[in-house]
This record gives structure tokens, C-alpha cells and sequence, in this order.
């Protein structure tokens, strides 16, 4: 569409760019004609956000003569092509001039905040650092900052920017060769692997390119236990014949009868594998990437205390090509008891396997799930290594062997939950959109008699928006043990003053004043105080409840011993995700997770669908127990009065060794920033950046590292998609 409006002259502008429906991720695409036609090089691409109006500074060299405008759809960021619906209804369009200094100074802090290179450095030191990069190339300063900020809005989707990622990300990510070479001539070596591939009819032609992936790996010690089943050996094909020659030519390459020679159980036991390290199965219709036995075997000299490895998978499409990457979290404890999130490669210490009284990963079964459960009550996070690296490929797995493989690992869950003795019920089992991974809803049990529950409640007047939350929870709560404590900071409005008188009436609620300035941090400090309950609630007063059971979900996960905070699944109005967990690092300190999803949307790996552990939850809903809260001193008033105290308190909680955890099946809407408003002063512009550096001082790196993220997926936007 053409730009309707008066055309800018040369300088720095703000374009801000709103649809009152933006379903999905769309972007806008401005082209402009500054004298030669319409410049690609000119041309600014715009992420738009539902919800909220984008904004994104351009420069223009010459005054514009002419203008145009595309919205390109969810489906096509990287292909440019437009969105197939028809009209958009646009709310919000602009170019406003911007002085040079003030475009500098926005220019330097989204760099700081946001890429790769200058994160966590002043706005200063990035035009230092710009000036510097300038000068070595013979370029402009200004043509360094626009390429660099121009690289925070570039966005690459899963599903069609893996190409993309491959060819300019990944090829980074080889190591040298020289580096291969010493690792393999160590002595003693870091590890030995000793892996199994068992073949049946339907598996014998996925068979031999699995062998070959494992004959091409730049580390040379491995052992492999080639298991054919009988009624193969029984019945020779040429199939068969090359993989016996394979067998043959390599003295790493063990033939064997299924069922005869060694057992899986025996390998892990006796002499003959006794310098076996590490231990693994390889699927048929996997293929291990050339270089995943000298990462992994890495990974083992940097730690020689490890017990499990497990990396990043995708998939070979029947073509051949790579699609639909699995980049998984670190050691999740809470998503490996819902769903098979590591895969059906991994690396067991023969050790390891002794202590849980299994041979190969799998054993007689068809998936190593349950061997993987049984680690959960043994492992730390310190004693498992996650290698973000693609390192496994697997084929397409037909349908009826992923039903088998459901079944499977249906079967393991349950048996590992009634062994454990783990006081839940598996209530569902489901598939989720990708790639076919199952996953479990599972119900804790609440103790006997069910705890009080203190939901602290910070206010000032704002009376509809509180109405609906305190009403929400009085009508629809099913828990039935809470109190509410309305914690009032200076309401003066008249119709507050009297629902505060009214809704006391309700012997649930109380209402206490604190007349000090606001600060968060502060109030719910003072909230939890007057709490009777040894559970604490921390309720922003623009929540709205929506499932009867959310209290009950926050607290049965709140009183096992070993979680700290418990978040929940929070939507806008409209029904897209404002919160599904918060993600460290995005934006420079912290974000949150799916951000502006459909609420039926799976999320990336079905992670808007599943329990899970996280760095940090929003204290916009956000359950602990008491005791937990006062041993790490609550929020941090001092350096946090408004903003990231409650990633800080969760980090707190987390560095005290519980492990923090979001569940799906909280939902609630909020209505976010209703009562306090958005920072769009100065004042409160600074205060942001100075809470924002306190973040980086005490934090660090852990902004950088989240591990229940990836760092191959982005740290600019809330959405996962790739680096």
C-alpha cells in the first residue's frame, strides 16, 4: 500500500507501526525512494506485536519522494510473500523525526540491550566500540550502527529460516581439524563409546546409512554391537551382505544375533566392556552428525564428572534435507517427567546405568525413556552436559512405530511413577504438534489438611480492574483454604475507599495500608508479614481468573520439597500469551516466553503445554512457600522497587537449590500494566535502566545462559525462533 501522509526529508526517524488485529508473527516491509528508484538497501523491515505499536529508527539519506507499505505474513518472514487474507485495519502510523542525538543514544541502548556483541555495555561504550569498528573498515559510523541494529530486528523462524541458520550459524560451529586430532590422540582418550544398533526386517534398509554415520565420526573410539535379528541371518539379502561387510571391515563392528552373544544387561556388567565409558543405543533411523562423538567426547575432558549427554536433534525430510530442529533445554527434571524431551539419542556412563540396574539405555524395550526417568532422583544439573549442537538426524518415523514408541513411553512413565512412589496421578497422555513427542498431565497431591495460602494483593485506587480480580477469585477459586490481603498504597479515589469497606465483609479478605511511595518490592515485603498462610501468593491486581483449579495446580507444585517459585499461564484479553514462563537474557535482561501466541498454540516443542522448570516466573502470579521466601529475604526494595524483582527473586530462590517450575494448567488473564502504567517518561525511563543494570551486576553471565533455553534460539524476541 502506498504511504498516505506527508513524505520526510533527510535525517532519523521513528517509524511506529500498529494493526488492531495482528494475529500471529507478521512483519511490516517499508520501501522508500530517495531519488534512485526504490533502494533495497533503504528498504526497513518492522516485526509487528499484538497488542503493541513496534517501533523501529530509520535513516533517511535524501528527502523521500515516494513510500510503500507490505505486511508480509506469519507464515513467510523469510520468503517476503504476502499474507493470502485479505485487508488489515491499521490503527497506528507513523514517521517522526527524531533529533540526531536522541536516535544515537536509542540506537546505542538497543544494541547494548540486545546484540550478541555490545550486551550489557553502556550506551557510551557501544558508540565507542561503533566509532572503533568504523574507523577499521573505512566506514561511517553510521553505516556500522544501522547494519548492527538493523541485525536485532532480523528474525529467523524454525520452520523456514533453518536453512538460513544452517548456512550462516552453524558452519561457524565446526571445529578444526587440528582440534580433532589432538582430541582423538589423547592418552588416555577421554572416553571410549560403545554403542548398540539393532536391525530388524522393517528397520534393514534405515540400517546401513545409521553405520555409516557412525564409521564417518572424526573420533575414532567407539565400539559398535551390530544386532541382527534371526529371521534376517536366517534369510540373506544384499542389504544384509553389505551390512556384514561393514561388519567385517571394521574390527570396531561387532556382528551379533539378537538374543545371542552378549546381552544389553551383561555389557554394562562385565569384563569385556570394561573400559566402555560411555553407552548408547543408535536408532535405525538415526544418523549421527560427523563430528558428535569428538563434542561429546569434549564435553567429557572439560568435565570429568559426567553422567549423561544429550544434544540437538532435526529431521531428514525424504529428500534428504534438514528440517524442524529440536533445540531442547538443559537438565529439566519436570519436563523429563511429562515428556521424552532429550530423544531417543543420548549418552549413558556405563556407571550410571549400573546404579539403575540397566543395561543399554533401552534394554529389551523399545525407547530409553524409562532409563532416563530413573536418572531424575540421581542427577544434578551439574552431572548431565546438553551440547547445543544439532549432532543427531533422524528419518521420519512411520506411524505405526510412533504409536509403538508412545506406548512405550507411556509404559515407562507409569511404571517409573509407581516404582518412585511419587505421590501423583497420570491423568492424561496426549501427542503434541511436534514431531509426534507425547507428553503427560500429571495431578500432584495438595497435603492433608491443604495449607492457607496468603494471596497478596498490592493496590492504588484503579477500583474496576480490582473489583475483577478480587470477585474472579472469591467466585471461581476451588482451593479452599485462602486469604486475601489487599496491601493499599495511598488510594484516594471515593468508590475504592468503599469496596474496600465492602469486600471486607468477606471473612477471606483484609485490607492493610502502607502510605509510603510505591514500591513493589516494599508492599508485598510488608504483605508477607501480616500473612497467616504457609504459602505465598504474589497477585497483581490486574489478574482475572479463569480455571477453578489454578490455586490448587500453583500449590500442589509449591508444597513439594524441592520447588521454589510456581508461575502460571497468563493471557492478554484478547487470548494471546503474555506470559509462559520468563526467559533470561531476552531483551538484554529478561522476557517472557511465547509472548503473543494463540492460547491454543503447542509453543515451540509443545512447550506451551507441558510442566516445566524455568529460570524465573512473573510475580504478576507467582505461589512459594513462606519459609522459601524468607530464607532468600523476599524482594529486593532496595535496588528493585518496580521492575525484575521477581526474576531476582527466583534466581535467589534457584541459586538456594529449588528448583523453580511453570505449569499450563494455571490460567488467567492479565491485564498487564493497567494500574501502574508503562515507562514512558524519563524518570521512569531511568529507573528502568538503573534496576536493569543492577540485574546485569548481580546476575552476569546468567542473563546469557539460561538453562532452560538454548543459545541457539534468540535473545531479541519472545518467540523461539533461531539465533
Amino acid at each position: 500500500m502506498a504511504w498516505h501522509g506527508r513524505l520526510p526529508g533527510k535525517g532519523w526517524y521513528m517509524l511506529e507501526f500498529q494493526l488492531a488485529e495482528a494475529t500471529g508473527a507478521r512483519h511490516l516491509l517499508l520501501r522508500v525512494d530517495c531519488g534512485n528508484g526504490f533502494d533495497p538497501a533503504l528498504s526497513v523491515t518492522l516485526p509487528l506485536r499484538q497488542g503493541k505499536v513496534a517501533k523501529r529508527i530509520c535513516f533517511f539519506p535524501a528527502r523521500v519522494r515516494a513510500a510503500e507499505l507490505e505486511i508480509i505474513g506469519s507464515g513467510d518472514a523469510g520468503t517476503n510473500e504476502p499474507d493470502p487474507a485479505a485487508g488489515y485495519q491499521v490503527s497506528h502510523c507513523c514517521l517522526a523525526w527524531l533529533a540526531p542525538h536522541f536516535a544515537r543514544d536509542r540506537l546505542c541502548q538497543r544494541l547494548a540491550n540486545m546484540h550478541r556483541n555490545f550486551r550489557g555495555q553502556s550506551s557510551r561504550a557501544v558508540s565507542k566500540a561503533l566509532k572503533r569498528e568504523a574507523t577499521e573498515h573505512g566506514r561511517s559510523w553510521r553505516s556500522v550502527a544501522l547494519m548492527h541494529y538493523s541485525e536485532t530486528f532480523h528474525k529467523r523462524c524454525p520452520e523456514t529460516g533453518y536453512a538460513e541458520w544452517l548456512a550462516q550459524v552453524e558452519v561457524g560451529q565446526f571445529p578444526q581439524s587440528e582440534d580433532v586430532a589432538a582430541l582423538a590422540a589423547s592418552e588416555p582418550p577421554p572416553a571410549l563409546f560403545t554403542l548398540r544398533l539393532r536391525v530388524a526386517s522393517h528397520t534393514l534398509d534405515s540400517a546401513w546409512p545409521a553405520l555409516r554415520s557412525l564409521k564417518s565420526q572424526s573420533y575414532p573410539h567407539w565400539r559398535l554391537y551390530l544386532e541382527v535379528s534371526a529371521d534376517l541371518l536366517a534369510a540373506p539379502s544384499p542389504a544384509l551382505t553389505r551390512l556384514q561387510e561393514a561388519a567385517l571391515g571394521d574390527k570396531r563392528v561387532i556382528l551379533q544375533e539378537r538374543g545371542g552373544g552378549l546381552s544389553g544387561q551383561r555389557l554394562c556388567t562385565s569384563e569385556e566392556s570394561a573400559d566402555t565409558h560411555f553407552v548408547s543405543e543408535l536408532p535405525p533411523v538415526g544418523r549421527l552428525h560427523t563430528h558428535a562423538l569428538y563434542f561429546a567426547a569434549k564435553a567429557i575432558a572439560q568435565n570429568s564428572g559426567l553422567q549423561l549427554l544429550y544434544t540437538d536433534a532435526d529431521t531428514l525430510n525424504r529428500a534428504g534435507g534438514r528440517e524442524a530442529p529440536l533445540f531442547r533445554p538443559a537438565w529439566n527434571p519436570d519436563l523429563l517427567l511429562v515428556s521424552s524431551y532429550v530423544g531417543q539419542c543420548c549418552f549413558f556412563r556405563r556407571e550410571l546405568l549400573q546404579r539403575i540396574s540397566r543395561g543399554f539405555p533401552a534394554a529389551k524395550e523399545v525407547t530409553i525413556y524409562g532409563a532416563l526417568l530413573r536418572c531424575r532422583e540421581l542427577l544434578t544439573a551439574d552431572d548431565v552436559s546438553h551440547i547445543p549442537r544439532v549432532l543427531y538426524h533422524q528419518k521420519v518415523i512411520p506411524v505405526a512405530d510412533q504409536q509403538l514408541l508412545e506406548s512405550a513411553e507411556k509404559n515407562a512413565l507409569k511404571h517409573y511413577l509407581a516404582d518412585a512412589g511419587i505421590q501423583t496421578e497420570l491423568e492424561g497422555w496426549q501427542s503434541t504438534e511436534v514431531q509426534g513427542t507425547p507428553s503427560a498431565r500429571l495431578r500432584w497431591a495438595i497435603p492433608k489438611p491443604e495449607p492457607m495460602v496468603s494471596l497478596l494483593v498490592p493496590t492504588r485506587d484503579g477500583v474496576d480492574i480490582l473489583r475483577q480480580c478480587v470477585d474472579s477469585i472469591l467466585q471461581k477459586t476451588e482451593y479452599p483454604n485462602y486469604e486475601i490481603l489487599i496491601l493499599d498504597n495511598q488510594s484516594r479515589c471515593s468508590e475504592t475507599l468503599v469496596y474496600f469497606q465492602e469486600v471486607q465483609r468477606d471473612s477471606r479478605v483484609r485490607v492493610y495500608q502502607w502510605n509510603h511511595s510505591f514500591n513493589y518490592s516494599a508492599i508485598n515485603n510488608f504483605g508477607a508479614t501480616l500473612a497467616r498462610g504457609s504459602v505465598l501468593g504474589l497477585i497483581n491486581n490486574d489478574i482475572e481468573v479463569i480455571t477453578p483449579g489454578w490455586l490448587c495446580e500453583m500449590v500442589a507444585h509449591a508444597c513439594r520439597e524441592e520447588i521454589g517459585c510456581v508461575g502460571a499461564k497468563l493471557y492478554y484479553g484478547n487470548d494471546t500469551v503474555q506470559h509462559g514462563g520468563v526467559i533470561l537474557g531476552i531483551g538484554g535482561t529478561a522476557g517472557h516466553s511465547h509472548k503473543y501466541a494463540r492460547r491454543d498454540a503447542a509453543g515451540y516443542m509443545g512447550r506451551l503445554q507441558v510442566v516445566q522448570n524455568l529460570s524465573a516466573v512473573t510475580g504478576a502470579c507467582l505461589v512459594l512457600r513462606k519459609s522459601v521466601f524468607e530464607q532468600v529475604g523476599g524482594l529486593n526494595e532496595a535496588d528493585l522497587a518496580i521492575a525484575y524483582n521477581d526474576v531476582d527473586l527466583c534466581l535467589k530462590v534457584r541459586e538456594a537449590g529449588y528448583r523453580n517450575l511453570w505449569t499450563p494448567y494455571a490460567e488467567l488473564y492479565h491485564h498487564e500494566s493497567v494500574s501502574r502504567g508503562a515507562d514512558d517518561t524519563t524518570a521512569k525511563r531511568r529507573r528502568a535502566q538503573r534496576e536493569a543494570d543492577y540485574m546485569r551486576r548481580r546476575w552476569g553471565d546468567q542473563l546469557d545462559t539460561d538453562p532452560a533455553y538454548n543459545p541457539n534460539l534468540t535473545l531479541i524476541h519472545e518467540d523461539f525462533s533461531l539465533a
